[in-house]
């Protein structure tokens, strides 16, 4: 099977209102050049180091979305570009956001990464954080940011009940913050499903799927 073939393969299997995010992570450029020629694009990178050194290299009409942790230091390298941040799990980091895009004169789509699988090692709001954050009356001051859906990593295991619940309780909490009428809240994207429990994550509404290994085959 060719890049274009896995690529072909599970645009098949997704439904229309599912996006595919080409999770690039240290490939090549020359690699992301064949996804994108396969017809990929949006790709998600995990550092933003390897994004910013990548994003010049590529097509102009590429998305480029930042799904790993975001350390607030980082955030200027990106906002001239980013389409979307998958991974905002503090107020702090949002502030950050807001003011760099406001430098760019761009408002940054962003997702609020939630906290469900049973790691520790898992970044994230829990479901009371978000919802507080979402009703909290400093974000009435971030004009250049708007929070677009919600963004949740299921445990590494095996076990696919566990895996479906995890993602299950995920769009409950996105159904009911839809509910939430802010100037900068439209609730539209639910970024969950990676190369092993995509599948799942789609049966239960997952809008978009970041899928590395299934594509490009495993890790470098």
């Amino acid at each position: 099977m060719t890049l274009a073939d896995n690529i072909r393969t599970i645009e098949a299997r997704l439904p229309e209102a599912t996006k595919l995010i080409a999770v690039t992570k240290t490939k090549p450029v020359a690699l992301l050049q064949e996804a994108y020629e396969a017809g990929c694009r949006r790709f998600g990178e995990n550092k933003v180091q390897e994004m910013v050194e990548k994003q010049p290299q590529l097509p102009a009409d590429l998305e480029w979305h930042l799904i790993g942790h975001l350390q607030t230091n980082k955030v200027k390298y990106i906002a001239a570009f980013v389409s979307l941040i998958h991974s905002v799990d503090s107020l702090k980091l949002l502030q950050e956001i807001n003011k760099q895009a406001a430098k760019h004169a761009r408002v940054i789509d962003c997702l609020l990464q939630i906290h469900i699988a049973q790691e520790e090692t898992k970044f994230g709001f829990d479901e009371a954080e978000a919802e507080s954050l979402l009703q909290s009356p400093e974000l009435e001051t971030l004009a250049n940011v708007r929070i677009v859906g919600l963004m949740g990593m299921a445990t590494n295991t095996d076990d696919e009940a566990q895996v479906r619940r995890e993602f299950q309780s995920l769009k409950q909490l996105f159904d009911r913050l839809s509910l939430v009428q802010r100037p900068n809240v439209r609730f539209q994207e639910l970024s969950m499903g990676m190369s092993s429990d995509y599948l799942i994550a789609i049966a239960e509404g997952s809008t978009m799927v970041r899928v590395g290994s299934a594509i490009f085959g495993s890790r470098n």
